[in-house]
């Protein structure tokens, strides 16, 4: 035997299976047969020919060689020229997966190398493998003692399948290739990494892949969401459980099996050979550090014997011959293809199970097993079988993961969230307790745990942030949670946005996202005068003014020109009386017209239609004013908000809005100039100005404050919802650009099943179901109005007539004041005894109105006056019938008779004196006391004039041509005038 110096286990394993057949054989010892080892150097074909050479000097009649590709084929050659039966154990350095040694074969005869191994079939069962579990992007890691060109055929394969392949050489220093990783690579290619390392296959030598597995786990490469394969034919139950420790997420493994008896007193026996213990027994250290071309070398030794024991039976023995390997006229062995033949037809069941060869010198027989875990993070978990494969039935099993159809029962996901109302918020707080979370987004989580059956376990983000790449190109916040793969499952009020898909991963869209604007609603403030409101200040003061003119413009026509005014009138055309007779018209509560003339009824014709048009066109700006409830804001849109500059707005620093905002407002190329306006505010002072750095701090901003918040528009509709003083309305885009998802780490295989399930939940309209509860249709609070509007009617309230009571009331206390004066002033008049000096004032006006009354036509001799004064002039007193007996004007008894005359200066023809006859008729009471004194006159100009008066008890005729006299008792003060 020759065998590889780095292999000493093959001579103990050589040794070993020699020893067992000289206790169980005889054959051996009888005819002199003997074992020798010799050990070369693998890689050096010419010391393994020399070698070799030397043995067959010696005389030998088989050779077992278990070393390299490189120097098998020079001693199959060798064994072909010299007809020495070749058995060739392919082995590798250091348990590194065999490739195909390409040994050449021919149908010739003179072939004498047996292939004990199996021929390398790892192409065949990575690729289907890799076909059961669906793979197209995966990445293949191999160590450096492998040849490549041992998968070339599986490369060729999956190529035409259109699958994305990468390759990667392990060096033997890990730990310094992964930081070489870290140093070159920035963040985005990190992470594209990452996403590539989520499917990868190992071709390596156990220890190489324990060491490899456990550097890019401590170093956050990988996480649980990963799905490993290592193929190996050299791994032992040993290595099997050393790598399902180190490793998380999913790991299948490939290796190499052979039957093991059932029954545990059989395993040491083959046949009525006997097994030593330190080979058979499974919890034997030796044997559990056995590899498999120790196991053929055994079996090989065993197979030998056999065939060499048949030789003897048969009497076909050859004796060995001593041949050299220098003489070029040296003869092959004779007996070498009767031993061939032997050897090609016997068979053996040894440790590798049935050992034989076909007829190409091949040996058919071998098994894969495939082993399994699941998804988990959990050290140690177990390992399943999940099938195998051979070459004549192919694979035997299923290779799909059961837990994530429909079924994660017992998986529990850890799970970052930021508060955000209405998708996360804290619901029960208990000290000493987890906290306890509700919310739309908290909804829908549930829903998809009680459907696949994953518990969870929830924590907000450290920084309370939604996650944004840093200058060094990491990530913080809630995203930053998943790429260092300290949580499973991210879910808030995330937007999906292609930065934050290049390193974790999305599901489909829950709910449709928008950009919203937050404004503080219009306060109502309480106007005490809404009742002018209709009209402006200047139209007031228009028509006050109107009433002015007007009312002067009356008298001085009157004035011009005096009406004559039918007896009884109680009217007087003085301005004070046009003044108030102009307001009364405009104000519609009538009265009598003292006004005869055209000039003036066609001045208040004018007037009364002036008045019609202003009372009219006012009522209805008043009913109009106080029933419409909602006032349009100058803010209706984005646009609006990016047109103006009255109203600062922003946002959260650093959010997906701002991001958004930022790259369409410095994008040359965006058509809408509203983003690059919005832009230029959001970015005052490098965003501190304007922004925030958390929601709710921007809508306490709003709410106290001039400022319009930009955000998500169903958190801000939450909030107008319900603020309990409904101060806030919402404008926003209708479009609906991106949606909110659930993140989940790169490669999570979660993704799918989550996704199908939320589509279920939609088409089923459960989801709409969620959606009312957190966002009702009929809330408290309009959404919409810039103003507080009130969802019941339109009921006008003390508000808006708050003005007109405070009219009313200050002119009830202006007239209360008035009165309280005149009281004052006539006490305090009627108090003081008149002098000589006294003047009295007579209103002219007055005087011809009460002497006007007191005239009658000869029709209506008799007139009935009250017991108040009764002004005469002298021109109406002397018209009166001298037919007119005394007695019957003997009503004016206790009367006042007032005449005045005019100044004759100006009215020459009117001044009159009184008759004698009618002076004599009427009766006085009695005149205790006579007095004389000037009366003071008001002239129809409004001037004053003095005329002495003297008072009597008889009228006598005065000559002189300007008169005035009382005539009557004075009640108050007991005397008669």
């Amino acid at each position: 035997a020759i065998f590889d110096e780095s292999a000493k286990k093959d001579d103990e394993v050589f040794r070993t299976a020699v020893g067992d057949l000289n206790q169980n054989e005889e054959i051996l010892q009888t005819e002199k047969i003997t074992f020798s080892v010799t050990f070369v150097d693998g890689n050096n074909p010419f010391q393994a020919v020399q070698e070799a050479c030397e043995l067959m000097n010696q005389g030998i009649l088989a050779l077992v060689s278990s070393i390299g590709c490189t120097s098998a084929g020079s001693l199959q050659s060798l064994a072909d020229a010299m007809h020495i039966p070749h058995l060739f154990i392919q082995r590798s350095t250091a348990g590194t997966p065999r490739s195909g040694c390409g040994l050449t074969r021919s149908n010739r005869n003179d072939d004498y190398t047996l292939s004990v191994r199996p021929p390398v079939y790892l192409n065949e069962v990575i690729l289907r493998v890799v076909t059961e579990y669906a793979w197209q992007k995966f990445i293949i890691f191999y160590d450096s003692e492998y040849d490549i060109r041992g998968i070339q055929e599986f490369l060729d394969k999956v190529s035409q399948q259109g699958m994305d392949v990468a390759l990667q050489k392990v060096e033997n220093n890990i730990n310094k290739m992964i930081t070489t990783l870290f140093d070159t690579m920035r963040i985005e290619e990190l992470n594209r990494y990452r996403d590539t390392l989520r499917r990868a296959i190992l071709v390596m030598n156990p220890a190489t892949a324990k060491s490899f597995i456990s550097e890019v786990v401590e170093t956050n490469l990988v996480a649980f969401d990963c799905h490993w394969i290592i193929i190996n034919e050299e791994i032992n139950d040993l290595d099997v459980q050393e790598l399902v420790r180190r490793s998380i997420g999913r790991l299948t493994i490939i290796r190499q099996t052979f039957p093991v008896p059932q029954n545990i007193s059989q395993r040491c026996f083959r046949g009525n050979h006997r097994i030593s213990s330190t080979l058979c027994d499974p919890k034997d250290p030796f044997a559990q550090n056995m590899e498999i071309s120790n196991l053929y070398i055994y079996d090989t030794v065993l197979l030998l014997a056999n065939a060499f024991h048949k030789k003897l039976e048969d009497r076909k023995w050859h004796s060995m011959a001593s041949l050299s390997c220098i003489r070029k006229n040296s003869k092959p062995w004779q007996g070498g293809r009767s031993m061939l033949e032997t050897i090609k037809k016997g068979g053996v069941n040894g440790l590798t199970g049935e050992l034989e060869f076909g007829e190409n010198g091949g040996n058919p027989n071998v098994h894969f097993e495939i082993l399994g875990t699941n998804y988990g993070e959990e050290l140690g978990r177990g390992v399943r079988k999940l099938g195998c494969w051979n070459p004549v039935t192919g694979l035997n099993g299923s290779l799909t993961d059961k837990k994530l159809e429909n079924n994660m029962r017992g998986v529990v996901l850890r799970v970052v969230t930021v508060l955000e109302e209405p998708f996360v918020m804290v619901s029960e707080n208990v000290l000493g307790k987890p906290k306890k979370y509700q919310g739309f987004s908290i909804d829908v989580l549930d829903a998809l745990s009680n459907y696949l059956g994953f518990n969870y376990e929830i924590y907000v983000a450290p920084d309370h942030k939604y996650g944004s790449p840093q200058e060094d190109g990491t990530w913080n916040g809630l995203v930053g949670e998943l790429v260092f793969k300290r949580a499973d499952i991210g879910i808030s009020a995330l937007t999906i946005t292609p930065d934050r898909e290049n390193v974790v991963d999305f599901t489909t869209r829950y709910m449709d996202y928008s950009v919203g604007v937050l404004l503080r609603r219009a306060e109502k403030t309480v106007d005490m005068f809404a009742c002018l409101a209709p009209f402006d200040l200047s139209l007031w003061a228009c028509i006050a003014g109107t009433v002015l003119l007007v009312g002067l413009l009356v008298y001085l026509l009157n004035w011009l020109n005096p009406p004559r005014l039918q007896m009884g009138s109680m009217t007087s055309t003085t301005l004070y009386n046009s003044m108030w007779f102009v307001y009364g018209s405009f104000v519609q509560q009538g009265g009598e017209v003292p006004y005869t003339t055209l000039a003036t009824r066609m001045m208040m014709g004018a007037w009364w239609l002036f008045a019609l048009i202003v009372i009219s066109s006012y009522t209805a700006n008043l009913a109009a004013f106080l029933t419409i409830t909602r006032i349009e804001s100058s803010i209706q849109s984005l646009q609006d908000l990016s047109k103006q500059t009255e109203i600062p707005y922003g946002t959260v620093l650093d959010s997906a809005v701002y991001e958004h905002v930022r790259v369409k407002g410095l994008n040359p190329f965006e058509r809408d100039s509203m983003y690059s306006q919005m832009w230029r505010m959001i970015n005052r002072s490098n965003g501190s100005e304007n922004n925030v750095l958390e929601s709710q701090a921007g809508i306490q901003k709003v709410k106290y404050g001039n400022y319009a918040f930009v955000w998500d528009a169903a958190v801000l509709e939450y909030v107008a919802i319900n603020d309990p003083d409904c101060s806030f309305y919402t404008i926003g885009n209708t479009v609906a650009d991106r949606g909110y998802g659930i993140a989940l780490q790169h490669g999570s295989p979660y993704r799918d099943v989550f996704s199908q399930r939320i589509l279920e939940l939609q088409q089923s309209g459960d989801m709409d179901i969620l959606k009312h509860k957190w966002w009702p249709k009929n809330g408290q609070c309009d959404l919409y109005s810039s103003v507080d509007t009130k969802q019941k009617g339109g009921a006008l309230d003390i508000k808006s007539f708050a003005g007109v009571f405070c009219i009313l009331a200050a002119g009830i206390v202006l007239s209360c004041f008035i009165a309280m004066l005149e009281t004052w002033w006539n006490k305090r008049k009627g108090s003081r005894v008149p002098s000589k000096e006294d003047d009295k004032e007579i209103d002219l006006e007055h005087l011809h109105r009460r002497v006007n009354s007191l005239c009658t036509d000869d029709d209506s001799p008799h007139k009935q006056f009250s017991t108040s004064s009764i002004d005469l002039t002298p021109l109406d007193i002397d018209t009166l019938p001298t037919r007119q007996a005394l007695e019957q004007i003997s009503d004016f008894r206790n009367t006042h008779i007032t005449t005045t005359t005019f100044i004759p200066e100006q009215i020459q023809t009117l001044s009159r004196t009184l008759s004698a006859k009618a002076a004599s008729g009427f009766a006085f009471g009695s005149v205790p006391e006579h007095r004389t004194g000037p009366f003071r006159h008001r002239a129809p100009n409004g001037g004053f004039f003095r005329s002495p008066i003297k008072t009597m008890s008889s009228i006598p005729y005065q000559p002189t041509p300007t008169l005035g006299l009382n005539l009557g008792n004075d009640p108050d003060r007991g005397t008669s005038i």
